[in-house]
């Protein structure tokens, strides 16, 4: 299996494995109104010889620094439990720190993500709609400008509600 970019034809197979991924199309509609609006900054598949198998995107946040949103993660039923999100997840940070990105936030578990090295107590300064004990950071460089103010998610997931 390759961690790749995604590519243009690939976006009919990501939003069928978004689709069937969770109980709606919330976060289908998500990734494509974050196209739309030019909030994608990284958006990797895990690509199997049967076809897309897994999904990761980046967006775009705004924060007192070069921060990226961390959401969705979508692996097709017959490849989970096999280390393919965190595949994805790993590749995901790994280019964006080489791109210069200076930290990384997710909403989620911590008790999976903290693996990733995101951490709820080095977002806890960070003013957010989402903030709370499953808002995490990670941070990509070795020092970050500012431990605490305002950062939030992209324009579109406001339509999450």
């Amino acid at each position: 299996m390759k961690i790749r970019l995604e590519t243009l034809s690939d976006v009919p197979a990501i939003h069928a494995l978004l689709v069937e991924s969770f109980p709606t199309a919330a976060e289908a509609d998500l990734v494509a109104r974050l196209r739309a609006d030019g909030d994608v900054v990284l958006s990797l598949v895990a690509d199997a010889e049967s076809g897309v198998a897994g999904h990761v995107l980046f967006s775009r946040m705004t924060a007192p620094f070069g921060a990226l949103g961390l959401a969705p993660v979508a692996v097709a039923p017959r490849w989970r439990r096999q280390g393919v999100a965190a595949r994805l997840i790993r590749e995901g940070l790994a280019r964006a720190g080489a791109a210069g990105w200076e930290a990384v936030f997710v909403l989620g578990d911590p008790a999976y993500y903290s693996r990733f090295g995101f951490d709820v107590a080095s977002a806890a300064g960070f003013r957010s709609p989402y903030a709370g004990p499953y808002f995490m950071l990670r941070k990509l460089a070795a020092d970050l400008p500012a431990a605490e103010g305002p950062v939030d998610y992209a324009p579109a997931f406001a339509a999450l509600g």
